[in-house]
């Protein structure tokens, strides 16, 4: 009798299993189909691709309720941004960090560290919870939207939390876009060396698409510096995930065992996606991966990222996103142009 009930059961979870697929087709497809409008219009017309996606995805918002669509696009905003993230990882090696130096890395984790906490002491100020505080911090200090997206999967999660991780990125998009163009003539300004101009471009500016352009409109060389400065940001990605993980272990818990959508039992201290990450770089830093994989691994997560961002804008309205207000947008030019000083500040001492 037993035997037969566990078979029951296995072929009943088996079905529920192989009808995932029709479930979130519809939802996919349209999270997917943004994904690639917005791919369109930053390749032909220039812009960010990530702000793009967000936009038509919150123009199609009323698509996030039907009964369709909703099971993939809620797969897309959660578990293709974490693959994306995971694979992130793909991009770094051990030997890139190491070739920063001891005074580069020191700067680069004072500036991370320092913007963190700086968020929490003035976020509080400004009225923002512990959670929004280290998730704007956090994707300010390490690498804008993907930071942002990475964070937001460790912290505990209320009604307020897709909103206010779109609001975040929509902000560090758009000051990252301004820092594309304004941080350059800074360090021409100031004649900073290829090698200072390279720290101070890659240890400011949030995402890794504007690092890159900043530093080649420089130089090759201050492009080079600049790319690697900014991948050790990234890298440091594990370490934030990990402690924030920690920090919010037991509230988190308390709002799984809350939602809906929760499964029973204790949540990680690191999540899978962080483990990807962890194995992506020490699979690159021994040389396992040729460039073509590589390049193939860093466009599967960087699609992942833009089909999630689509996803996360249709589960949220302009509204929505106005009622946020205006002191999270203060809080993260605040953040903004606390880590730039601080690092030009560094730089202008080892200058």
């Amino acid at each position: 009798m037993s035997d037969t009930s566990s078979s029951t059961s296995l072929a009943a979870r088996f079905g529920n299993g192989a009808n995932q697929l029709p479930r979130l087709w519809h939802g996919f497809v349209l999270a997917a189909l943004l994904a690639m409008a917005a791919t369109f219009v930053s390749t032909m017309h220039g812009g960010p691709q990530l702000l793009y996606a967000l936009f038509f995805g919150v123009a199609l918002h009323h698509l996030s309720g039907e009964a369709k669509s909703k099971p993939g696009i809620e797969f897309c905003s959660r578990t293709l941004l974490r693959l994306g993230v995971g694979l992130l990882g793909a991009r770094i090696t051990a030997a890139q960090i190491a070739g920063l130096g001891w005074t580069t890395a020191a700067v680069v984790i004072l500036g991370v560290a320092s913007t963190i906490g700086m968020a929490l002491v003035f976020g509080r100020r400004l009225g923002m919870t512990k959670p929004q505080s280290v998730l704007s911090g956090g994707a300010v200090a390490i690498c804008g939207a993907s930071a942002a997206l990475a964070i937001s999967a460790v912290l505990p999660r209320d009604k307020e939390s897709d909103r206010f991780t779109l609001m975040v990125v929509v902000t560090v998009t758009v000051l990252s876009t301004i820092a594309m163009v304004v941080y350059p003539l800074i360090a021409k300004l100031l004649h900073l060396p290829p090698e200072l101009a390279g720290l101070f471009l890659g240890g400011t500016i949030h995402d890794v698409a504007q690092v890159v352009g900043a530093g080649y409109t420089i130089d090759q060389h201050t492009g080079d510096v600049a790319t690697v400065v900014k991948l050790f940001r990234v890298a440091m990605l594990t370490v934030v995930v990990v402690a924030v993980s920690a920090a919010f272990k037991r509230s988190r818990e308390v709002s799984h065992k809350a939602s809906e959508t929760s499964g029973t039992g204790r949540q990680p201290l690191v999540p899978w996606f962080l483990w990807l990450f962890i194995v992506m770089v020490a699979v690159n830093s021994l040389g396992f991966i040729a460039q073509p994989v590589q390049d193939s691994l860093n466009f599967v997560s960087r699609a992942c990222l833009v089909v999630a961002i689509a996803a996360l804008g249709m589960k949220t309205s302009f509204m929505q996103l106005a009622r946020a207000g205006w002191k999270p947008m203060m809080l993260l030019v605040a953040e903004t142009l606390w880590l730039a000083l601080l690092v030009l500040g560094c730089i202008l001492v080892m200058k």
